[in-house]
Formats: C-alpha cells, structure tokens, sequence
C-alpha cells in the first residue's frame, strides 16, 4: 500500500493522467501473515534486493491512451517507471463513488526485480504482483 505522492489528470482530449508514488512511503498488506514475516518482507522490499528505496525514489505512471470499454470503464494504456526501467503497462479502470479503482498486473523480472524470498525461502513473492489502486480525485 502506497499514497500518490504527486498526480495529474487532463479531462481534455486526449484524456491523460500521470502520478508518482513515493518508494520509501510503501508498506506491505498481509492481514494474513504474522507481524515479523511482513516486516521481513517489508525491509527486504525497500531494499537493495528488490524495489532499492535508496536509489529508486519514485514509481511514475503516464498514461499513454485512454478507450472507453463500456460505462464508467476505461482501459489505459501508459508508461510504469520502476527500478528504473520504464516498460508499458495496462490498466483497467472503473468510476465507482468517485473513486477510480482497477488492477494491473507486471512481472517483477522485467523491471529488473528478482522475487523476494525470505525466512531461508519459505516466505516467497511471486514474479507475477498484482497491483490494486483506488483513486480519488482532489475536490471530489
């Protein structure tokens, strides 16, 4: 779980929106692990190893395009900047309450990320993470 540290949206067309995630500001959500497995998964992800917090201060999102794929519902195509590599990504979004909420999914390996295993390999992150946002928009 992590705050925007800084986004834009542009309503005009092209439709765009672009934000900032601060590294250092993530934390790691697992009601169903034990408080000291997530706090070695959460030094170990801030680490050198896997996100380095250290050197990578910010993920940054800029969209790329935006299609309408049905009422309230949006398929957004952009650029995801982690670990210093910048690939393309897509995410399905939809408009529930103000909130804009969707998932994506990237692999860990093509940001140059190798998977987190701790506690001697019985704590393991798979490649595949899938990323869960809500957002809502400042003013609403």
């Amino acid at each position: 779980m992590a705050p925007i540290s800084r986004g834009d949206v542009d309503a005009s067309k092209p439709f765009s929106v672009s934000f900032d995630v601060n590294v250092a500001a993530m934390k790691v959500v697992d009601p169903d692990a034990p408080e000291s497995d997530r706090a070695a998964v959460q030094q170990r992800m801030l680490g050198p190893e896997v996100l380095d917090a250290e050197h990578f201060h910010e993920i940054h999102f800029a969209s790329v395009s935006v299609e309408s794929i049905g009422e309230s519902r949006w398929r957004v195509h952009g650029q995801l900047t982690l670990h210093g590599q910048t690939k393309p990504i897509e995410l399905e979004t939809n408009l529930e309450n103000g909130h804009y909420r969707g998932t994506a999914t990237v692999l860990q390996t093509n940001f140059g990320i190798t998977p987190i295993k701790v506690a001697g390999g019985t704590i393991k992150v798979k490649d595949e993470v899938q990323i869960e946002y809500d957002i809502v928009l400042a003013g609403k």
